[in-house]
């Protein structure tokens, strides 16, 4: 026991060390790097529960501190690399991707080279070999283990109540948080919270007062990291010529204002979709799909209701972010998804193109018989956007790259408008960008994160209605409620 005390004691420190680690930084208080108090003891408790499961299983003490730090030290490695290249640190929500990076490894693993992934590979396959190796058959370390286990989650459970634990992290600041208690603290409270939170009562209806004029046909695209190229790279001959054809012929234009930075299209997706703002989310922010089933009344078809038929249109396996799911929910009719679309040929590059999902789109709305929904979702400008040597762009040229695929989100858009002013039905378009990139050197976090939209409405005869072509910027869900009051007209 002297020397399981000893392992416990030395590990203790070993992860305090490497929680100091963590971006981004801690605070620092009389020019010493301190966690608070209850972060502290939260990560003590958690680090011992690892232990004591490790050693559970291996009934080697040695062995079972070595993996119960290596276990967070993952963890640190994958934070540290998420907040470089998307300014925020690992979230509790990100764990349950797990399984989507098996699912899709393209979105993922194309962000870890290729040296990288065989390490881990090697390293996975000597840990197994090493713990097959040192594993102790003895009854009693294992006993000691699992009665550690124990004893650490106990303390875990009886303390997170209390009142210095109970009132940590009560609103949503994730940087300040890890800063302040540290990142398995934040982790474990922030999924705390969000376990706790409840759906919002069912949306009820709302009197509104549609004009003569309204639009019978909404297309809305959310377009893969469209931005606009003066914001990011600072050059006004980078302007894009179809975004600013649509902004000076829209009713409604401006920024808006996306959580995220590089990635997590879903918060985007959901603001738009379900109109509820972050500070209304809570701990579900972070991840709102996961929630979204229990907040279906909110969805945008549902809002419009009958004699609407929507359609949900997505060029990948719905099953991501639990889409097939969701979307009926919320009152899509009708998904239409990657068996819909002819795959991009080499030269292309990995994704069916917005030329490809230009075309599906005019046709649904050509054939759509009544008033009609189409939300779509396109794909063409996922990165990295390094790897499509075939189609004219070399390795490094991450920027050039990146502006050859969003000139084709940007033709896109000229196509989309020229193409249901010809369809002759009161129409409403509207594009906007997901997230900005993030390039390396180029487009990097910490700053400004909005994306341009722009809200177009064309008359029975294919003329564009410019109205007072007003410049608001919005969040989302500001967004989400601009939809409806061009529909459906604004509340009584």
């Amino acid at each position: 026991m002297a020397r399981l005390a000893v392992i416990f004691t030395v590990l203790q420190v070993a992860a305090i060390v490497l929680d100091a680690l963590v971006r981004p930084r801690v605070d620092r208080r009389g020019g010493a790097m301190v966690r608070s108090a209850a972060g502290l003891w939260l990560n003590a408790c958690m680090i011992a529960a690892l232990l004591g499961l490790f050693l559970a299983l291996c009934g080697n003490p040695v062995l079972a501190a070595l993996l119960a730090l290596a276990a967070p030290a993952l963890l640190v490695l994958a934070s540290n690399a998420k907040h470089a290249m998307l300014g925020e640190p690992l979230l509790f929500s990100d764990l349950a991707l797990v399984g989507a990076i098996f699912r899709h490894p393209q979105f993922y693993l194309s962000a870890v080279q290729l040296w990288q992934r065989i390490g881990v590979a090697i390293v996975g396959a000597a840990l197994l070999a090493i713990v097959g190796w040192l594993f102790v058959p003895a009854f009693a370390p294992h006993l000691a283990g699992l009665a550690l286990t124990v004893i650490a989650l106990a303390a875990l459970g009886l303390t997170r109540r209390a009142a210095p634990i109970g009132r940590l992290a009560t609103i949503p600041d994730a940087a300040a948080d890890v800063r302040r208690h540290g990142l398995l603290p934040t982790l474990l409270l922030y999924w705390l919270r969000w376990r706790d939170s409840r759906d919002p009562p069912p949306c009820g209806a709302i009197g509104r007062n549609p004009t003569a004029d309204a639009p019978e046909l909404v297309v809305v695209i959310q377009c893969e990291s469209f931005a606009d190229p003066v914001d990011l790279f600072g050059d006004p001959a980078l302007a894009l010529p179809g975004l600013a054809a649509a902004r000076a012929q829209a009713c409604h234009w401006g920024d808006l204002q996306v959580s995220g930075f590089g990635a997590y299209t879903m918060r985007t997706e959901y603001g738009v979709l379900f109109g509820r703002d972050e500070d209304a989310l809570g701990f579900r922010r972070y991840d709102p799909f996961l929630t979204a089933l229990g907040e279906a009344s909110y969805a945008l078809p549902a809002r419009l209701g009958r004699p609407w038929h929507s359609l949900f249109v997505h060029p990948h396996d719905m099953r991501f972010y639990g889409r097939d799911a969701i979307m009926p929910a919320g009152g899509f009719a009708e998904l239409v998804g990657e068996d819909r679309f002819t795959p991009p040929r080499p030269e292309e590059g990995r994704y069916v193109t917005d030329a490809a999902m230009t075309d599906v789109i005019l046709d649904l709305a050509r054939t759509a018989d009544g008033p009609a929904l189409l939300y779509a979702v396109t794909i063409e400008n996922h990165g990295p956007w390094a790897s499509d040597d075939a189609a004219g762009a070399g390795s490094a040229d991450l920027v050039g790259s990146y502006l050859r695929l969003v000139s084709h989100s940007d033709a896109m858009l000229t196509a989309l408008v020229d193409g249901l002013a010809a369809i002759g039905r009161p129409a409403l378009l509207v594009f906007f960008g997901d997230h900005r990139p993030s390039i390396p050197g180029a487009s990097m976090p910490g700053g400004v994160r909005h994306t341009p939209y722009v809200m177009l409405r064309t008359d029975g005869a294919g003329h564009v209605i410019a109205g007072a072509n007003r410049r608001q910027d919005l969040t989302p869900a500001g967004l989400h409620h601009a939809i409806l009051d061009a529909v459906l007209g604004p509340p009584a």
